[in-house]
């Protein structure tokens, strides 16, 4: 999805579709596929996300003096900041074609949205790099830094981007020399294109990019969005427990009895200390060996059976010290 055809053909395509009211059985093969794939479920971070990025894109729309407000998705590893990025970013870039159909003719598709990944150890060339990359703007050895990001902030404003998403933000390291360069980068595309930038990365405020001179440009330009793990209470309401049934009112299973995995949400959040990554990981891999297993449901001792990635099984059996 780093360039513009993959993107394209991300927000474009419709995402799985779970099983419908009347639907005849789908195959085995194609429920595995769509057990893999998933729908994305709409956590609190993600409806936050997307009211916030839908404000301040009407807000910067007509600013024209300073760069325009941004905002900062950070949180834990495994607490779904990719996926609330794709998925806002997708909703804006169908939003402005159904307003922006593309007319008959030779005439380019709209071009709203771009998705840029933050190289390892980026200096400001890599990663003006990977902005040329993404619309394939032609970029050769000769070329100065300077030359492509002039290339790169004229083609960025003919074909119209209003969304600037960009992932791996806590690979940036201010403190050097590169990565202030780098740093500096992003500032001055900040102020030369006519977009919203949203950034995203893993625990950004323990980073030097908040820290600094520059860390406090970016502190006080851009909001800041956690997506944390999800409490098992917050006040009246569970957003643990509505989750786990959201992901279960979701699963292709024919024997799975409604209402069995938000029974044991407690453990669901002891397991996955509340990672919203964790969580789908699990289930869906549950799921998927309930289907090649012949026995189409999820059970506590099914879920005790998964090997989840190291980070949620450190915490769920931590290494007792002698």
């Amino acid at each position: 999805m780093t360039t513009w055809q993959g993107w394209h053909r991300f927000a474009t395509t419709d995402p799985p579709a779970p099983p419908q009211p009347g639907q005849a059985p789908r195959s085995q093969d194609e429920r595995l596929a769509y057990h893999s794939a998933f729908v994305t479920i709409r956590t609190p971070a993600i409806s936050e996300l997307a009211t916030q990025v839908r404000t301040l894109m009407i807000l910067g729309r007509h600013q024209q003096a300073t760069a325009r407000p941004s905002l900062i998705v950070t949180g834990p590893a495994a607490a779904g900041k990719p996926t609330s990025l794709l998925h806002v970013g997708r909703a804006c870039h169908l939003a402005h074609t159904r307003k922006n159909p593309t007319p008959p003719g030779p005439a380019h598709a709209a071009v709203p949205v771009a998705y840029v990944l933050v190289p390892p150890g980026a200096t400001a060339k890599t990663l003006i790099t990977e902005f040329a990359r993404y619309l394939g703007i032609p970029v050769t050895t000769r070329m100065t830094q300077t030359q492509i990001t002039d290339a790169v902030c004229h083609t960025y404003t003919a074909a119209g981007i209003q969304l600037v998403l960009i992932d791996e933000i806590h690979r940036l390291h201010p403190r050097t020399t590169t990565g202030a360069q780098a740093a500096d980068l992003i500032k001055d595309l900040t102020e030369r294109l006519r977009a919203t930038f949203v950034y995203a990365g893993i625990d950004v405020t323990d980073t030097p990019l908040f820290t600094g001179t520059r860390g406090a440009q970016h502190a006080g330009r851009a909001t800041l969005i956690t997506c944390g793990p999800l409490p098992a209470r917050h006040r009246q309401h569970q957003p643990f427990r509505d989750v786990i049934t959201d992901i279960e009112n979701n699963l292709d299973l024919q024997q799975h009895k409604p209402g069995t995995l938000p029974r044991h949400a407690p453990y669901l959040h002891q397991r996955t200390a509340g990672r919203i990554g964790s969580l789908t990981r699990l289930i869906r891999q549950a799921a998927i060996t309930a289907i090649c297993d012949g026995t189409e449901h999820i059970t506590k001792q099914s879920l005790e059976a998964i090997r989840l990635d190291h980070l949620a099984e450190t915490h769920h059996r931590p290494t007792r010290t002698r």
